[in-house]
């Protein structure tokens, strides 16, 4: 469990948080530019101090009335925007530097193990200045790791990378999150990057928290101040459960369902996330037969809440126990006469495997 209580004020900005958080697993501190996420993970990492400030990470008090621990003696891993590497030290030496940190008998992270996580062995002889910003990146990461964290911080470390860099460096944070029991507080503004890698989902406006939990329950939320516009939607969690080899379909089953997707090549039975964004659902009183949309699946009306444009509607789904958002126009609300509690089907035209 991590338990964050900070109150901080600057000219024109207030922190201003109470937060439990689980003790493994990705939390994704998310909001928009100026909403204090930053500030927030350098208070976790005892880079603004915060008098009066409270932080337990597992068990262990980092903060509180009378202890303070310098940033310094905080078992913590932290990642930037930019990788911050020393140009003068090899990718190995770079290693070797964090490693140095930590006593032998307190080492959780191997070397070898840090750079099987991300890939780098090729490079370990290789000097920042000849590596590629995702390289660097890895290799980055793999230096926090190499301190045997109790924590990983990371501050949008695929900010500074154009899109090809980020899918690069997407499935090594993805193999992090499963294989290691460190947890992980991901700072973003990138819903893809949200959907793709968090448990859990703090958002955050103006130095507070506007919703936090679960990231399916929290992302459903139609009362959250922050509005994601297009990016709205709602990821599941599911497992492959059939093939189609003639049609180059999967069906992901989830609880209340299933859905169909294109074939990226994975096995029946793994894992697998997926996002449904909000413009991409429509509502219907009756399965409709003749149309393209392969996913046609029975919902409940559960809330109806107006959009920032005036036109529009989010409706709020319960498929089976999965939580579904739908955008359409006030109008077509109407003419359905949607309330809570209506029986109807969702039309999904799209569906994305995000992880």
């Amino acid at each position: 469990m991590i338990r964050a209580r900070f109150e901080l004020a600057f000219p024109g900005f207030a922190l201003d948080v109470d937060l439990d958080l689980p003790g493994r697993g990705v939390v994704a501190l998310f909001g928009h530019s100026g909403s204090g996420k930053t500030t927030l993970l350098r208070a976790i990492a005892g880079l603004e101090k915060v008098p009066g400030g409270f932080l337990e990470v597992n068990g262990a008090v980092w903060q509180d009335a009378t202890t303070f621990l310098p940033v310094h003696k905080r078992p913590l891993g932290f990642v930037f925007q930019e990788a911050s590497l020393f140009p003068h030290l090899s990718v190995r030496a770079n290693l070797a530097y964090g490693m140095r940190r930590v006593p032998a008998a307190r080492r959780k992270v191997s070397l070898a193990h840090a750079v099987e996580l991300l890939g780098i062995g090729p490079l370990l002889d290789r000097m920042p200045g000849h590596l590629s910003g995702g390289e660097r990146q890895r290799v980055a990461i793999a230096r926090a790791l190499a301190v045997s964290p109790a924590i990983l911080l990371m501050d949008e470390p695929l900010a500074a990378l154009d899109l090809a860099r980020k899918q690069e460096i997407l499935p090594y944070l993805e193999r992090l999150h499963e294989e290691l029991e460190i947890p992980l507080v991901y700072v973003s503004h990138a819903p893809d990057e949200v959907a793709r890698l968090a448990d859990t989902l703090v958002a955050m406006e103006r130095g507070r928290v506007v919703a936090q939990g679960p990231l399916s329950e929290t992302l459903a939320r139609l009362d959250l101040p922050i509005r994601l516009g297009e990016d709205a939607g709602v990821v599941l969690e599911g497992e492959i459960a059939e093939l189609d080899a003639d049609w180059h379909l999967a069906r992901v089953a989830f609880p209340g369902g299933g859905l169909w997707v294109r074939d990226s090549g994975l096995a029946v039975g793994r894992h697998v996330r997926v996002r449904v964004l909000a413009r991409d659902i429509s509502i219907a009183l009756t399965p409709l037969a003749d149309n393209s949309i392969l996913n046609v699946i029975p919902a409940t009306v559960e809330q109806l809440a107006d959009e920032t444009h005036p036109a529009l509607a989010l409706v709020k789904l319960d498929a089976g126990g999965a939580p579904l958002v739908a955008r359409i126009t006030r109008r077509s609300a109407a003419k359905l006469q949607l309330q809570p509690g209506m029986k109807v089907w969702a039309q999904i035209k799209a569906v994305a495997v995000v992880g």
